[in-house]
């Protein structure tokens, strides 16, 4: 008898510590551990000292400072004919129907069309005054382009920098690892809410390179030259600087021969873009990247400029 009351004690007294057990886990706060960590892609195109794009880069050869702290490389590609999406944006303002202007961006819209992949490249058409209006949405048809800008007539101010950002909202949702916007206009904003700065930090936020084509006469570019001399900078001025924080370039067209070759020097640069992506910080804040290439002083590297991190 006695025995027995000792084990219903012993029992009871386990099933007692037990409970309270479950009722102290039950209290602790759930461990909750991160499955995934926030990187940042970064595209990355590097040209020799004769203007030709390097290919034959590997992971060692970069190094990347994010706020001027080293950040290891955890992802490398430098597929040489990639997939690629191209937002195109042709401004339809009244200064384009000078000289041609319009004709000349329609050729090179053309000839982009030409050298883009039915059914593998994705192109868009905007076009832009004072607003943004779709054209073509995105397809995977580039032939369909040139039909889009039927009756679009040059008219209106230039809010130049609002349709990029705008348009490369856009592009945000896009899946493609290699994408663009390219501007095909005349150089000359005159009602955008938002600077060239501004602009170039959106698109850098989201890796997106913007590449200018400036669609102009010989004699425009020539006058634009003389004014920059005389002035101390670029003849692109903000255009220029928007292009190269992005990762992008400008491109000068005043004729149907360097529509072909600008047209396809930007496609060919798009579709050899190294791809890097590096951890994200963890402080919510604008982070400027420096990309380099160790021991190859030579060469020239463009890429985003930073990234918001959060």
């Amino acid at each position: 008898m006695r025995n027995a009351s000792l084990a219903s004690v012993v029992t009871l007294t386990v099933l007692l510590i037990g409970r309270a057990a479950s009722v102290v886990v039950a209290q602790q706060p759930l461990a909750v551990f991160k499955s995934t960590v926030a990187v940042v892609p970064i595209s990355v195109v590097v040209h020799d000292s004769h203007g030709h794009v390097v290919t034959s880069l590997t992971s060692r050869d970069f190094e990347i400072l994010d706020k001027g702290e080293p950040r290891p490389i955890i992802d490398f590609r430098a597929e040489r004919n990639s997939a690629v999406t191209i937002a195109m944006l042709i401004d339809t303002s009244g200064s384009m129907r000078v000289s041609s202007k319009f004709e000349l961006a329609r050729e090179v819209v053309k000839q982009l069309a030409g050298d883009l992949e039915d059914g593998r490249d994705e192109v868009s058409l905007f076009t832009f005054d004072s607003t943004l209006r779709v054209q073509q949405p995105f397809t995977p048809h580039p032939t369909s382009l040139d039909a889009a800008l039927d009756g679009a007539e040059p008219f209106g101010m230039t809010s130049l920098y609002d349709a990029v950002a705008e348009t490369a909202k856009r592009l945000a949702d896009r899946r493609a690892a290699r994408r663009a916007i390219l501007v095909l206009t005349d150089g000359i904003d005159t009602g955008s809410a938002l600077s060239a700065s501004e602009v170039s930090g959106l698109a850098s936020s989201i890796d997106v390179p913007v590449y200018v084509v400036a669609t102009v006469a010989p004699i425009d570019r020539a006058m634009a030259n003389d004014r920059a001399d005389a002035a101390g900078r670029s003849s692109d001025g903000d255009l220029r600087d928007l292009a190269l924080w992005t990762g992008g370039e400008v491109h000068w067209v005043t004729g149907s021969g360097d529509a072909v070759i600008q047209a396809r020097a930007i496609i060919n640069e798009l579709r050899q873009t190294y791809l890097i992506t590096v951890e994200s910080a963890t402080e919510p804040e604008w982070r400027p990247i420096d990309v380099r290439v160790r021991d190859r002083r030579h060469l020239a590297i463009r890429a985003r400029s930073g990234y918001f991190s959060r």
